[in-house]
């Protein structure tokens, strides 16, 4: 019986009818889906053990490197026009180094020419960074371009925001998928370079070999 107060947790699983492996299983290294767990984890069957992938941690690293390989030179690059060019204000130093690197930072998108000794002039910014503020952006480049020589912060700002594009564009841990959409998404995994770390580092699938699993219940 439960206390007052604690509420009843219900294990939510689905499982696969156990049909056998196809033929082909072999070419599929990441196995066949069998279920979803708790509506985060597909369960797949491979022909040399057990798989379970992170459904929001695999599908998070897949858009990003479609967006890297589809957009990196493209949408990425890509200029949002200002309605009225800004003027920013900076030392003469950190103006020179910003105009040293206009070409370098035109192909982010990033459109800036100098305007007098001590002021850049932004005529568009990189359509990833819609919204962003000029002048922090440019302070952010020119104290950069001081410590490291090169244009290595604004790449750095496009990755996170393309990372923070696909992780809200993915399958959110707790969404029900159908079988079809598991067994897609564990292809696409196998096809995609990199996919088995998430894009924080962590691992987004583990396998169990049969005789792990066989171990684990006193077989061997």
């Amino acid at each position: 019986m439960l206390r007052e107060g604690r509420s009843a947790f219900f294990p939510q699983g689905r499982a696969e009818a156990a049909e056998s492996l196809p033929e082909d299983a072999a070419d599929y290294p990441l196995g066949v889906a069998r279920g979803q767990i708790a509506d985060t984890y597909i369960v797949a069957e491979a022909a040399d053990g057990l798989v379970i992938v992170d459904q929001h941690a695999a599908h998070e690293r897949l858009v990003l490197e479609r967006l890297r390989a589809a957009g990196a030179a493209e949408a990425v690059a890509a200029s949002q026009a200002l309605l009225l060019p800004e003027v920013v204000e900076l030392d003469e130093p950190a103006c020179d180094r910003l105009e040293d690197s206009a070409a370098k930072f035109a192909e982010y998108g990033l459109a800036l020419e100098r305007f007098g000794p001590a002021a850049m002039l932004v005529r568009a910014m990189p359509a990833a960074l819609k919204g962003a503020d000029p002048e922090k952006l440019l302070t952010d480049l020119a104290d950069d371009l001081a410590q490291h020589g090169e244009a290595l912060l604004l790449g750095e700002k496009i990755e996170h925001v393309l990372a923070t594009m696909a992780c809200h564009g993915s399958v959110r841990a707790g969404r029900t998928l159908s079988v079809a959409e598991m067994n897609a998404l564990l292809r696409e995994m196998e096809r995609t370079p990199r996919s088995g770390q998430c894009n924080h580092g962590r691992p987004t699938w583990v396998k169990l070999s049969m005789g792990d699993v066989e171990k684990l219940f006193g077989r061997h």
